[in-house]
């Protein structure tokens, strides 16, 4: 399963020759690539995977993904995922 996480970034850089940037999830910063959103700027939200921003979005989208995270991980954390999903062998 793959999961994409709405961020906004906070600044821009280049890397290598790759437009990079750093990226606020609630608080929790990290660097992504900007090679498939060049057009990305600071202050946008974009949906990240791997390290790899794949999307822009606007806020009214970026807030939804996040209250629908944050919903789901309400549930796992009032013990919606079987016992046997949590701890794997």
């Amino acid at each position: 399963m793959c999961l994409a996480i709405p961020g906004r970034i906070t600044e821009r850089y280049e890397e290598a020759g790759l437009p990079m940037a750093r990226v606020d999830y609630a608080g929790a910063v990290a660097a992504a690539c900007l090679a498939y959103t060049p057009e990305a700027q600071v202050g946008d939200y974009v949906l990240v995977h791997a390290g790899f921003a794949l999307q822009v979005l606007n806020e009214e989208e970026a807030q939804a993904s996040l209250a629908e995270i944050a919903r789901l991980a309400q549930i796992i954390e009032l013990d919606g995922m079987p016992t046997e999903d949590r701890n794997p062998s």
